[in-house]
């Protein structure tokens, strides 16, 4: 089986591959843009992104959508995350929230797959703190801000052990349990 990854971001691509790869479904990447809509709601928005991909690709898509849950901001900016940090960037989020007493956020990715029968969400949470600084690589976004819990190193610092415990390895787990019940 052949499924479509729609995402602009060859990062992802790269992790999704690692993550997926040996479940029996060949991965192409789709490098599309599709406009998302602007909600805190996460759900809302992988389910209409993934409804746009199918009918752009017209063949089975997923998609992912990563958002962080900052604590003190009573769970914002969520779906919004994207737009946070572009404004932000890494020194201006470590310096506004890193040094606070409460640094707790968790990280949620969400899977949208839509096989033109059906949309089928997927989740994965992980909870960290954001650093006071950002530390390692700034190639994939917050990466570089985010100590996830039990860790002292932040996911730009860990490599490829992120790739082992992180929230899109969470949700990619769910959907390969799936795809292996429903297509292999």
């Amino acid at each position: 089986m052949e499924i479509n990854f729609v995402t602009k971001n060859p990062y992802k691509f790269l992790e999704v591959e690692a993550i997926l790869g040996g479940v029996g479904v060949s991965i192409v990447h789709a490098p599309l843009t599709i406009h998302e809509i602007q909600t805190e709601d996460i759900n809302l928005i992988v389910r209409d992104k993934a409804l746009k991909a199918f009918s752009k690709v017209g063949r089975p898509v997923f998609i992912e959508h990563t958002g962080l849950y900052i604590d003190s901001l009573q769970g914002f900016p969520g779906g919004l995350t994207q737009v946070f940090w572009d404004k932000l960037k890494a020194e201006k989020f470590s310096e506004l929230f890193g040094g606070l007493e409460n640094t707790l956020l968790t990280a949620k990715t969400v899977i949208a797959f839509c096989d033109a029968k059906k949309v089928y969400t997927f989740e994965g949470a992980i909870e960290g703190n954001i650093a006071p600084e950002p530390r390692g690589s700034r190639d994939f976004q917050w990466d570089c801000v985010f100590i996830p819990k039990g860790f002292q190193d932040t996911f730009a610092e860990m490599g490829e052990k992120k790739n082992e415990i992180s929230m899109r390895k969470l949700a990619f787990d769910n959907f390969r349990n799936f795809l292996v019940s429903e297509f292999l």
